[in-house]
């Protein structure tokens, strides 16, 4: 049996591109990999790396979990929990802040880009979160990772921090491996198909968010820039605009681009645009109506209740090892 670990910073409103290129992904590995576990955590502590309003952090933290739920998650198949309510995670990110080269740190590319941006009081946090990260997930000995593009940087340093730790103190942590969705794992701004779909944008006209009014989703993808070309293909390079919008079309769908393609095939794009708008507005209101079902009980409070008391007991045991193994405190008779 394999294990499975995953989390999502709770930050800004959960997006379409979260959708597709994270939480439909994980329940899809999780209905693909019966017989393994997987554990899914909320990231609140990587919140904590920009100011964030106490109020609000615990809101988008039980909106996203209650989400999670909504879009398919399996409770029975999942250890889901918040990541500060296991205090291992922050205990093990110091110690491996000791095995993280200050080099490795940064070449990462969220702090390079801030610091190109010359952008002022950066916390140490924005420096060194990713030990933490690379904690969260060896803590739990994870053997797989799903990750995006935008995320294999973060994966490859934790590979190299698990192999130093065990290159030191022999084959300790497990070095976990990516998967990444061959479909919908970048799904790009509605407005600018040059960049990334993001939740932290000053404009919302860019994303869909899962919270949107389904009025206001049809109007967001009918508005989706496009191109004088006319014709509705696959071409990233010519037509990121439509290629973005296809991407969308097949993950919702999950029909094939050249299907896509042959329906709309002497359509031009308001045929095209339009359908897809009643596709995701469609999806996006049933998970809605589900996620109002669960946030109104206690069936939230008692998935994260159980993860939690999970977590803890793995947690605390690789952490307890982990620091033998290092020296600290007593020895254990």
């Amino acid at each position: 049996m394999k294990r499975i670990v995953s989390g999502i910073k709770p930050t800004g409103t959960l997006t379409l591109g979260n959708y597709i290129g994270a939480i439909k992904q994980f329940v899809l590995l999780q209905q693909s990999m019966p017989e393994d576990e997987f554990f899914l955590f909320i990231a609140d502590l990587h919140a904590l790396t920009t100011p964030q309003e106490p109020t609000e952090l615990r809101k988008r933290i039980k909106e996203i979990a209650g989400m999670y739920l909504a879009c398919g998650l399996n409770p029975e198949k999942t250890v889901f929990y918040i990541q500060s309510e296991i205090k291992e995670h922050a205990e093990l990110g110091y110690l491996l802040q000791c095995f993280t080269y200050m080099g490795e740190l940064e070449r990462m590319t969220q702090y390079k880009d801030k610091v190109k941006k010359q952008e002022s009081s950066l916390s140490s946090a924005m420096f060194t979160y990713p030990s933490l990260m690379a904690a969260d997930i060896i803590l739990y000995d994870a053997d797989f990772v799903p990750v995006g593009d935008d995320q294999k940087q973060h994966l490859e340093l934790t590979r190299d921090i698990a192999s130093r730790f065990n290159g030191r103190f022999r084959d300790f942590f497990t070095v976990p491996e990516p998967i990444i969705p061959k479909v919908g794992s970048r799904i790009m701004d509605l407005q600018n198909p040059e960049k990334k779909m993001s939740k932290s944008d000053e404009s919302d006209k860019g994303y869909v968010s899962l919270f949107d009014d389904p009025n206001i989703i049809l109007k967001k993808i009918k508005s989706a820039v496009t191109d004088s070309i006319g014709i509705v293909q696959y071409d990233v390079d010519n037509q990121p605009g439509i290629a973005n919008l296809l991407t969308i079309y097949t993950s919702m769908t999950d029909e094939s681009i050249e299907n896509i393609v042959s329906k709309y095939n002497g359509l031009g794009y308001k045929e095209f645009k339009e359908d897809l708008a009643t596709i995701v507005s469609k999806k996006v209101g049933e998970i809605q109506q589900r996620y109002n079902e669960i946030i109104s009980s206690n069936t939230l409070d008692n998935i994260l209740d159980q993860g939690r008391q999970i977590a803890q007991q793995i947690a605390y045991k690789k952490l307890e090892k982990c620091k033998q193994k290092l020296g600290l405190g007593r020895k254990r008779k």
